[in-house]
């Protein structure tokens, strides 16, 4: 680490490969842009440290022959620990010799070069400064064009107009159920995220027209990367936040020349309040990326995420009228887990190729049971188990990847990606059922009762062709087998770009996908002469044809705007055979699936098309902005061939963040920071409760009829952030804090309008109201 005799300095650390082989390169040259003396290389393994640099913001120049140069501003240089950035160089087209400077960054493009539209990569620094984030990697992708989450509640991830069941979650390759606290089984959301921003690096997110290495999904991808620890010095961070609870993490070197980076949170949410419900959740979580190095065999890096979460309700004792999941006639206990672990081994066949092999488990389950007051506030008052849900879902993942670039003008990239899928699921309940056995209560059922599995297989080749330096070409073929049906499905992807001019560029894109329709529905039991019949298990994959439209024009440096227009044909989605407005496409809304949806047939249709636009304002001078603007139709057609709106179809979504950073104190090497948020958005569609026969009934009934027809009112919320970052002038040490002011407003967004039993009524719940996040970090 560098000293001055008068002020602390600080570093940046990194690692250089090539964009498409992922080889290190040695000899990049790295040079600060505002004193070019403070510069240095990269080493045989790509890796680079500048030290003596001045605390505050700086902008780095990384050239190497052949490549591209790409300037990297506006690094924020901390007292407190080395700044990670890893860095991607594309070779240049025309001649090995050639160096073209790059126009700024490019931290709307994916990281992954063959995802070339509907694609953007997601940089930690945006979690955990945007306002009302909560540090949520899921919470941060609802800023973006495309993507619908008015739900202050949970943290799915609507895309498009498509059921959040539609995502795939990826670490590090390897595909995940839910990386969530208190989820579900078959959701992809909760009111807490796992995921930590701390073991974090850049990621993909992705909405549309998948590159072909990506499968089993058909409304987003989230593409999550782990970073690798300091390999000079050993680094820590402890915190606390409301939110984000109490936190630590250490890094460093480990062995020869590997590095290690481990964090642990525990949860202070339902001290605070935050989760809009007066019962008290316990989560907390532990994540790890441990790199040994280079071997003889290659790079071995192991990986992983353990969570554990779990909350009580006790009827009356933590029930209001404003609480968003508790019931006075309730007694809940619920449990949930998260894990993965991962296995990669990365190495160099020669000078142009490698090979990435991971083997990886993943673990999601839930434990729950509730027991109802029956009769309550009554002399007959009668205490009865209600529901017991006891899921495990296991998958272990082997995959392997193969990357080569032949030349500057053609890369290619194929591999096999293999899941075994285990789901042992037992779901038993009284929901919305009647009283056939006459003891004066509705019956006990067996909604799912499954120790079963499947596979799922999924080859893929896929390669990029720079046909001219304006042109370039990325086409690939995705297979997908389904072991339940037998199902064996190719789809074809491609996407062209054309570069207009340096500052303007066309992209279109096409993708055939598939997926499987969610596991609660495919193993739904139906009780036939005494005996379970799961009827649902030979259902097709859900087919979905993905068109976009493109255009991107960078006005200045560090600016950016974004046109485009979707399209996506949706068929084979489960709906039942006799004529209603069920289809699964309106399945993911809520925590838990239909449990009487039987004997489905794969008929059902649904589009999705929309405008986006997006014009950033990447953060130089101190400040930076971002604005999103979505219109958009969500439709489906149940087996009754009507179309409706999608639960999904809220219509529009706009979001406006800007924040800006102003220095202060000796020296200026404090930092004063206020970032701000605005998004609106239209209702969520819903169906109305038919009160009379709801009354008669004494459970919720709908109006099948009438799906989706009326909207919710639209959803509206101002956040606003206060923010210190004090470096320590002797020490290596910094201090940050912040006040995150949510729904500054106290705007009332519609939570949910149910049938209520006790009041035999339709009552509204609404959103958490004003809630001031807060939170303090010391790094050293």
């Amino acid at each position: 680490m560098g000293y001055s005799s008068f002020a602390q300095k600080g570093a940046i650390r990194g690692r250089i490969i090539d964009n498409v082989t992922e080889q290190p390169l040695d000899g990049v040259t790295v040079i600060l842009l505002t004193d070019s003396t403070i510069g240095t290389t990269t080493n045989a393994e790509g890796l680079f440290r500048l030290e003596n640099l001045p605390i505050g913001r700086v902008s780095l120049s990384f050239s190497y022959i052949g490549y591209e140069t790409i300037t990297l501003p506006n690094i924020d240089v901390i007292s407190g620990k080395d700044v990670p950035v890893d860095i991607r160089l594309t070779e240049s087209f025309s001649t090995l010799n050639e160096v073209v400077l790059s126009s700024g960054p490019k931290k709307d493009k994916a990281i992954n070069k063959m995802a070339a539209v509907s694609a953007r990569q997601v940089s930690v620094e945006e979690i955990t400064k945007y306002a009302g984030g909560r540090s949520d990697v899921a919470r941060l992708a609802s800023n973006f064009a495309g993507v619908s989450a008015p739900n202050d509640s949970r943290n799915d991830i609507v895309v498009r107009g498509n059921s959040s069941t539609g995502l795939l979650w990826r670490i590090d390759g390897i595909p995940v159920p839910s990386p969530n606290h208190f989820s579900t089984l078959g959701t992809t959301g909760s009111p807490v995220s796992a995921l930590n921003p701390n073991v974090m690096g850049n990621s993909d997110f992705l909405t549309s027209a998948f590159p072909a290495e990506y499968g089993n999904a058909i409304g987003g991808v989230f593409d999550i990367n782990f970073r690798k620890g300091n390999t000079d010095n050993y680094e820590y961070t402890v915190g606390v936040g409301a939110l984000t609870g109490f936190e630590g993490m250490a890094e460093g070197p480990m062995g020869k020349d590997g590095s290690f980076v481990v964090s642990a949170r525990y949860g202070l949410a339902g001290v605070t309040g935050g989760l809009g419900t007066g019962a008290i959740p316990n989560y907390s979580d532990i994540s790890f990326n441990l790199d040994f190095g280079k071997t003889k065999l290659g790079n071995f890096t192991l990986f992983g995420i353990a969570g554990n979460s779990n909350i009580g309700f006790n009827g009356e004792e933590d029930y209001d009228d404003d609480d968003l999941f508790s019931a006075p006639d309730e007694n809940f206990d619920y449990n949930s887990q998260f894990g993965m672990i991962g296995l990669r081994n990365t190495i160099s066949l020669n000078d142009y190729s490698s090979v990435k092999t991971t083997i990886g488990g993943s673990f999601s389950g839930q434990e729950g049971q509730i027991d109802r007051i029956f009769d309550y506030g009554t002399p007959q008052a009668n205490l009865l188990r209600f529901a017991d849900i006891d899921n495990t879902e296991t998958r272990l993942t082997l995959s392997s990847v193969y990357n080569a670039k032949f030349n500057n003008k053609f890369t290619f990239r194929g591999g096999v990606l293999l899941e075994q899928f285990n789901l042992s699921a037992s779901v038993a309940n009284r929901f919305d059922l009647p009283d056939n056995d006459g003891d004066g209560y509705p019956d006990y059922q067996q909604r799912i009762s499954s120790d079963d599995g499947y596979t799922v297989f999924q080859p893929y080749a896929q390669g990029q062709f720079r046909l001219t330096e304006s042109f370039t070409l990325n086409a690939g073929l995705h297979a997908q087998y389904f072991s339940l049906n037998e199902a064996f499905v190719a789809e074809p992807r491609a996407s062209l770009t054309w570069q207009l001019a340096r500052a303007h560029s066309i992209t279109f894109g096409y993708g055939l996908h598939h997926q499987n329709v969610p596991a609660p529905i495919l193993f739904l039991n139906e009780n036939v002469s005494g005996t379970n019949i799961q009827a649902n298990r030979d259902l097709d994959l859900v087919r979905s044809s993905h068109y976009v439209l493109g255009y991107d024009l960078r006005p200045g440096t560090g600016w950016r705007a974004k046109i485009e227009a979707y399209y996506q044909d949706i068929a084979n989605a489960a709906v039942d055979a006799y004529s209603s407005s069920y289809s699964s496409l309106t399945e993911g809304s809520d925590f838990l699936f239909s449990f009487d949806k039987l004997n489905l047939v794969s008929e059902g249709i649904g589009h999705n098309y929309g405008l986006e636009l997006t014009i950033e304002k990447f953060l130089s001078n101190g400040w930076y902005s971002l604005a999103t603007a979505s219109l958009f139709e969500a439709k489906y057609e149940g087996s009754d061939g009507v179309e409706r709106n999608s639960p999904f179809n809220n219509g529009y979504v706009f979001n406006i963040l800007g924040g800006k950073e102003f220095k202060v104190g000796k020296n200026g090497k404090n930092v004063l920071s206020f970032d701000s948020k605005f998004s609106t958005s239209g209702g969520r569609y819903y169906t109305p409760v038919d009160l009379a026969a709801s009354q008669a009934a004494g459970y919720e009934i709908l109006q099948d009829d009438l799906a989706f027809s009326e909207q919710y009112d639209p959803y509206l919320r101002l956040d606003l952030k206060i923010g210190m970052k004090i470096n320590s002038s002797r020490k290596k040490v910094s201090h940050q804090f912040y006040v995150d002011f949510q729904n500054v407003t106290n705007n009332e967004n519609v939570f949910i309008r149910q049938y209520n039993r006790l009041t035999n009524s339709v009552d509204q719940i609404d959103q958490i109201g004003f809630f001031p996040d807060f939170g303090y970090k010391i790094q050293f």
